[in-house]
């Protein structure tokens, strides 16, 4: 046995290196191109084949997946922002045009890239910055629009185009971040300050129900001491004191009860001028004496009134 290793060894490596030069696999997904003597004879898809030793060769072979080519983009826009544009380009072979694939085109990377660059330099120029963020699908489409009708006829369908990154310059960006912080911050005052006048406006209407209110209640207080002062008075004629002693007495009562509430304050510095016992009946006399005059006043002036009427009537 061992004496007969030297000879099959040689042999084995004989059917090996023959075998491979007969069978040939294809991947799935893939395609393979076979040529015999140098001219195009068939497309071998995946599984195992057959071919003749020295005659016939596989030329080469085709990726049928979807593939993606990321192609980046210098350009300026109308309002003169140079800006890099970021394009992924989704492709595949197709299946039924895989001789046009192989033959006709040596390099469609190459060929996207290029049509590429041609639509997206005819087409950004056409927006300012801010409709090229807007209107980023608008140029996909009409890259993949161009692709498609450019590279159909080479076999290769254009899955889908994306934009898929804008840069523009960076002082452009910080000069954008700047404008839109200071728009927010517009907003903002316009937002407090819109805040600060209904601050103001509930403020001011609270302040006048409160001085209303607060009126309604003077109003209601001096009523009801209006009211007790009658009674008081009726109380009093009810006894033999007639109203004039009646209202000095009430007058005098009130003023020491004053002076009482005064004293119970030991803070207090309020001083009550006149502070003798008959200021009280002083005070009411002078108050009467006063209304006596105001009522005399105001008779006199409804009198004048009336003969300055009589008087025109008569000249007219």
């Amino acid at each position: 046995m061992e004496a007969l290793l030297p000879i099959l060894i040689p042999i084995v490596l004989f059917f090996v290196i023959f075998a491979k030069s007969i069978f040939f696999t294809v991947s799935q997904q893939s395609a393979a191109v076979l040529e015999r003597l140098g001219k195009f004879h068939s497309i071998k898809n995946s599984g195992l084949h057959f071919k003749i030793p020295l005659i016939d060769s596989v030329r080469g072979r085709i990726n049928l997946k979807i593939q993606q080519l990321d192609v980046a983009v210098e350009t300026k826009t109308f309002d003169d922002v140079f800006v890099k544009l970021k394009v992924s380009v989704q492709y595949r072979v197709l299946r039924e045009s895989i001789y046009d694939a192989f033959y006709k085109l040596e390099n469609p990377e190459g060929q996207i890239t290029s049509y590429v660059f041609d639509v997206v330099r005819a087409e950004v120029p056409k927006m300012k910055l801010d409709d090229v963020f807007v209107k980023k699908d608008d140029i996909a489409n009409a890259i993949r629009s161009e692709l498609q009708e450019a590279m159909n006829s080479y076999g290769y369908d254009i899955v889908r185009a994306l934009v898929t990154d804008i840069d523009p310059d960076h002082q452009v960006k910080e000069a954008m971040n700047r404008i839109n912080a200071a728009e927010r911050e517009k907003i903002a005052a316009e937002y407090e300050g819109e805040a600060e006048r209904i601050r103001i406006v509930a403020k001011a209407k609270a302040e006048a129900e409160s001085k209303r209110l607060q009126g309604q209640g003077i109003a209601d207080q001096r009523r009801e001491i209006a009211r007790g002062l009658e009674e008081s008075v009726e109380v009093l004629n009810k006894v033999g004191i007639n109203s004039q002693e009646a209202s000095a007495l009430i007058v005098v009562t009130q003023h020491y009860d004053t002076m009482q509430s005064m004293g119970e304050n030991a803070n207090s510095n309020l001083i009550l001028l006149p502070n003798s016992p008959n200021a009280g009946s002083d005070m009411l006399t002078d108050m009467v004496a006063s209304f006596a005059a105001s009522q005399q006043m105001g008779e006199a002036m409804k009198e004048k009134s009336k003969e300055i009427k009589h008087q025109k009537r008569l000249n007219s």
